[in-house]
């Protein structure tokens, strides 16, 4: 937590003030054992009524300041806790959008989503709970000591047992919880998976009535968050009845023993010193139940703090370069020499890719079910650093980049298909503000999407719910294609982007490609839809076991020949051949 503290910077007056108005507080309650003592020494006992409503109003304007410090101090802890909150929460989302694909695998969405919310809360309520109590509650135990010090050095050795006790018992008790109190957070993290799984893919999970399934992997994870939290709060239980067994313990020794003194006139007491030896054992015991109290939330924001300083030591692992490389204008566009790159594991996702591609030029890449062609795409985009080889740009290795002219550059349309909440402007200007809307319009059309953009209320102004959820699998995705070629990009990416695309409409979006000046690169699983293109790569189990035309590839390599088979007759094929010649 102490590394965390550096955001209390901004808040210096409200953590000096704030515990100062407290303590202040505090103050006005340790004097109010002392005058109800003397209401009973003198007033009670002389029946003197005017001393005991002069007394009593002095109480009545003790209760009243500490009332307006406690204000104060409230109002401190409350802008403190939450700036606190807000800045760190802030920086915590602004550093994990610097996060590679690779650290952000590594994490998980939905720890990242629980470290940024719950996490953060448990900081923020720690942060307001120093401010309030962290300060009163010591001084109370201490200061309360003192004043029976001056009262009964006899009587107050008690309370000095009491503390000693009090201690032993909150120690152990102290932690057992801590261990539990991060399995709990850790468990957190698997409801909110689940939940996030299940929304997001609710359409999936009702179209194979899951349902039940889903229910049943929900019920078992929060099963599991509930045991470590009923197992965290039964031995957290513990702490109030130990507590109040050495305070009542306490209590009878003090009334036992103190009123044989006052009887015996031993150390000066009186029956209304007992009486504020018992109201200070009152305020030890209620201050040491919210440093318990101070404990168990401490010790939840230490777990939440340790998670969320584990987000801020990853470093990204893909950071651009600061200038600009230098380009070669005859260079080809895209150049992959020998590159090699796993994942996780040692198997390699790809494995010695070679190729080039020329500038204005068309690539295919072909292959099947993780063959490494969404891979190869992720290199080129450079969201993972290849393991060996180079991958260049017009020339220039992709690391030499900064990372925002590398995606001025290459404009992708990933394979799973996502649009934000907003307007269709909005969404068509994600990576440039500056795109007019002449060229949206341009580009909506290369991308075979005027057709229902035009009908849309509103023009570019429509709405788009979150995900696109008020478009179709197709519509979908010629937006997505359409807000690529919007940015004007030099390399256009297609990741299987045409694959809710009837067969004419992918005809008509292939035709229309060839109008832009950038070069492309189509990832498809349709042979048709690459035919075409002036190169075609071959992908089998990461390594490219062909390169070359549609026609030269079918004469000399049999994976590409039997995909084809897959969708064409042999005599399709026997045509294709020789309409290439």
């Amino acid at each position: 937590m102490l590394r965390l503290a550096r955001y209390l910077k901004e808040f210096i007056l409200n953590v000096t003030v704030g515990p100062a108005c407290k303590l202040t507080e505090a103050i006005f309650e340790l004097i109010v054992p002392l005058v109800m003592a003397e209401i009973i020494d003198v007033g009670i006992a002389n029946g003197d009524t005017a001393y005991i409503w002069k007394n009593g109003v002095i109480l009545v304007i003790l209760a009243v300041c500490g009332l307006c410090f406690a204000l104060v101090c409230q109002y401190m802890a409350s802008v403190a806790s939450q700036g606190v909150g807000t800045r760190l929460r802030d920086d915590l989302y602004r550093h994990i959008n610097t996060l590679s694909y690779k650290e952000l695998d590594k994490l998980g969405t939905s720890a990242l989503v629980t470290r940024v919310s719950n996490d953060v809360n448990q900081v923020q309520t720690a942060v307001a709970m120093l401010i309030r109590l962290v300060v009163r509650a010591p001084f109370l135990v201490i200061g309360a000591t003192i004043m029976s010090f001056t009262i009964s050095v006899r009587l107050s050795l008690i309370f000095l047992g009491a503390m000693a006790a009090i201690v032993l018992v909150m120690y152990p008790i102290m932690k057992a919880t801590v261990k539990l109190f991060k399995k709990q957070q850790s468990s957190l993290d698997g409801i909110s998976r689940i939940t996030r799984e299940n929304l997001s893919g609710v359409r999936v999970v009702r179209a194979f009535s899951r349902q039940e399934y889903e229910k049943e992997r929900f019920d078992e994870q929060a099963e599991e968050y509930r045991k470590f939290a009923v197992k965290a709060g039964r031995i957290n239980a513990l702490l109030n009845p130990a507590i109040f067994v050495v305070v009542n313990v306490a209590y009878l020794l003090i009334v036992w023993l103190g009123g044989g003194f006052a009887d015996s006139g031993i150390d000066g007491l009186t029956q209304g010193r007992v009486i504020a030896l018992v109201n200070y054992m009152t305020q030890i015991s209620l201050a040491l139940v919210v440093v318990a109290n101070l404990v168990t939330i401490f010790t939840r924001a230490a777990a939440s703090s340790a998670r969320i300083n584990e987000v801020f030591d990853m470093e990204p692992s893909i950071i651009g370069a600061e200038d600009s490389p230098k380009t070669d204008k005859n260079a080809p566009a895209v150049e992959f020499e020998n590159v090699s790159f796993s994942y996780v594991s040692e198997e390699n996702s790809l494995e010695n890719i070679t190729f080039t591609l020329g500038r204005g030029e068309t690539l295919g890449i072909i292959g099947g079910t993780g063959s490494g062609k969404t891979t190869l795409i992720n290199l080129l985009c450079r969201f993972y650093d290849c393991d060996k080889g180079a991958v260049k740009i017009n020339g220039a290795n992709v690391r030499d980049y900064p990372l925002s002219e590398l995606r001025r550059i290459v404009g992708i349309v990933p394979q799973k298909v996502e649009l934000l909440s907003g307007t269709l402007r909005e969404n068509m200007t994600l990576g440039r503000t500056d795109i007019p809307d002449e060229r949206i319009y341009k580009a909506l059309e290369i991308a075979q999407a005027r057709e229902f953009t035009d009908s849309l209320e509103g023009g570019l102004s429509a709405r788009i719910l979150q995900g696109g959820k008020n478009f179709s699998g197709g519509q979908k995705q010629r937006l997505t294609i359409a807000r690529a070629i919007a940015q004007d990009p030099e390399i256009l990416i297609l990741d299987d982007s045409s694959s809710a695309l009837d067969y004419a409409t992918d005809a008509h979006l292939r035709e229309a490609l060839k109008t832009l000046s950038a070069s492309c690169v189509i990832v498809s699983q349709r042979a048709n839809s690459i035919r075409h293109a002036d190169k075609i790569i071959v992908l089998d189990d990461g390594r490219s076991v062909g390169i070359g035309t549609h026609a030269e590839l079918l004469k000399t390599c049999s994976v590409y020949h039997e995909i084809c088979l897959t969708q064409y007759t042999e005599e399709e094929l026997l045509e294709q051949e020789q309409e290439a010649r």
